[in-house]
């Protein structure tokens, strides 16, 4: 995108020709927000990865970071809305509006609208630090702004802004894409009356949960020691009700990790399936970075005699697998997952937790709803029905494969596993048709209820508490 020329005699529009080197006396709190914010903006940076480093860097703890926490997080969720409100009160597009000043005015416009920061404070820290970044012109520019912005609250600007379509209307107030939100509607199908409900908990802040290792600590001693609930569903789920998990003794020991529960779910069903045969004990990871489920896969492995091999392209990944399963006897193979060089039959168990779009674990990445589009999707879906034909191809006759994504879209779920068990057609490539025959991947989720009719499981962030996870267990033929 080419960048609007800037106009220095214009405020809101660029920046001076001398930029003031001065740096504001911001709150430790409100200073790291912004910082983080102008990371995600300048360099992609990942507000989830770029905060905890910077919180660390700095020393700030406590009350301070969690409200830089929620700051960062709410301002990088709630982009959408925020930038509809500023365009609103500022009368021009956010590409007429400087990159520095934008950040500053959809932090504080996130204050002005989903905090109980009092109006003066939620101004004034803005307009000061608009005023070190830039002069005074700009300062009273984002004074304008806000004060506007101020003068209503979030539901009056909604009122006026979102459009009024349901799908629209439900997509601007819990600040997602369009499409995101017409996505999860053809998910949730005829429960489609869900959607609000279904982005609403997207938007929320999620829990921590924690993985206790099988074999080594149960779910109730993990919770004793870090002052958690067992879980509701996972047998070594444990929710967290607050501080840093890094800091706890059972994750530096590698006692536990930290993992979604419905990721837990996912790598716990592989191990349940219905094989026609005996197991051999033979597992394979065939997306394994970063690892989490390799490692809970290869803890219950352990326990029954089983070995599991992991496969990750990436090297930065394919270490942090390793890190992960520190300890366990996981084999961690540097390849592609279409071609891997092992063995047709080779495995009684294959886990495809597949590449996807990251649709159903957007509340965990606060910007990412953002940096998606629709195009990433036909892409995505060509790969994902490629890794499951190597999936099946690596599996036995009367093994299972365990068919997973952390997106609800139906383009990268029903579609790529219908596509596996359609008829053949004479048009199929090497990826199309493949013999195997669906289970009713529900009774592995048990006691998890309300998953729909079946044969695949669909959790859901307002349903379940989990991140939005897809699962297919597919058994080949004799």
């Amino acid at each position: 995108m080419t960048r609007p020329q800037r106009d220095p005699r214009k405020p809101g529009t660029g920046r001076p020709p001398q930029r003031r080197r001065a740096r504001a006396q911001l709150d430790p709190a409100r200073r790291a927000a912004f910082d983080v914010l102008r990371a995600v903006s300048e360099r992609d940076a990942y507000a989830n990865l770029a905060l905890p480093a910077l919180l660390a860097e700095r020393g700030i703890h406590g009350r301070d970071a969690a409200f830089a926490t929620e700051l960062t997080y709410g301002a990088c969720r709630a982009r959408g809305l925020l930038d509809a409100v500023i365009v609103a009160a500022a009368g021009r597009p956010v590409e007429q509006i400087d990159p520095v000043l934008l950040d500053l005015l959809r932090l504080g416009a996130y204050q002005l609208l989903r905090t109980n920061v009092a109006v003066h404070a939620a101004v004034s820290t803005t307009v000061e630090q608009a005023g070190v970044e830039f002069d005074t012109a700009r300062a009273g520019f984002v004074n304008g702004v806000l004060r506007t912005i101020a003068g209503r609250d979030e539901a009056s600007w909604v009122a006026e802004l979102a459009p009024s379509d349901p799908v629209g209307h439900a997509a601007f107030v819990h600040a997602h894409p369009r499409w995101i939100a017409q996505a999860f509607a053809d998910a949730l199908g005829a429960d489609a009356g869900e959607l609000d409900a279904a982005l609403a908990a997207d938007d929320a802040r999620p829990g921590v949960h924690l993985a206790a290792r099988p074999g080594v600590l149960s779910a109730a001693d993990l919770a004793q020691a870090v002052h958690g609930e067992v879980g509701r569903y996972s047998p070594y789920a444990v929710y967290l009700s607050g501080g840093d998990p890094g800091r706890l003794a059972a994750l530096r020991d590698g006692q536990a990790l930290v993992q979604d529960e419905g990721s837990q779910l996912v790598a716990r069903a592989l191990t349940l399936a219905p094989l026609d045969g005996p197991d051999g004990g033979r597992w394979l990871d065939l997306c394994s970075g970063p690892g989490g489920k390799t490692a809970l896969m290869a803890a219950i492995a352990a326990e029954r005699g089983a070995t599991v091999t992991a496969v990750e392209p990436n090297e930065r990944r394919a270490e942090l697998v390793e890190q992960n399963t520190a300890g366990l006897d996981v084999p961690v193979l540097r390849v592609d997952g279409r071609e891997t060089g092992l063995a047709p039959g080779s495995f009684d168990r294959v886990l495809v937790d597949a590449p996807c779009t990251g649709l159903g674990a957007l509340r965990r990445r606060p910007e990412a709803r953002w940096r998606r589009t629709p195009t990433d999707v036909p892409a995505l879906s060509k790969l994902q029905r490629e890794l499951l034909a190597s999936a099946i191809r690596l599996v036995r006759p009367g093994g299972v494969v365990l068919y997973a994504t952390c997106s609800p879209h139906l383009a990268e779920t029903v579609g790529v596993v219908s596509d596996a068990l359609r008829p053949k057609s004479r048009r199929d490539g090497p990826e199309g048709r493949q013999p195997v025959t669906a289970l009713d991947a529900r009774e592995l989720f048990a006691p998890v209820d309300n998953l729909g009719s079946g044969p695949y499981v669909q959790l859901w962030p307002h349903r379940h508490g989990t991140d939005a996870m897809f699962a297919a267990a597919l058994r080949k033929n004799a």
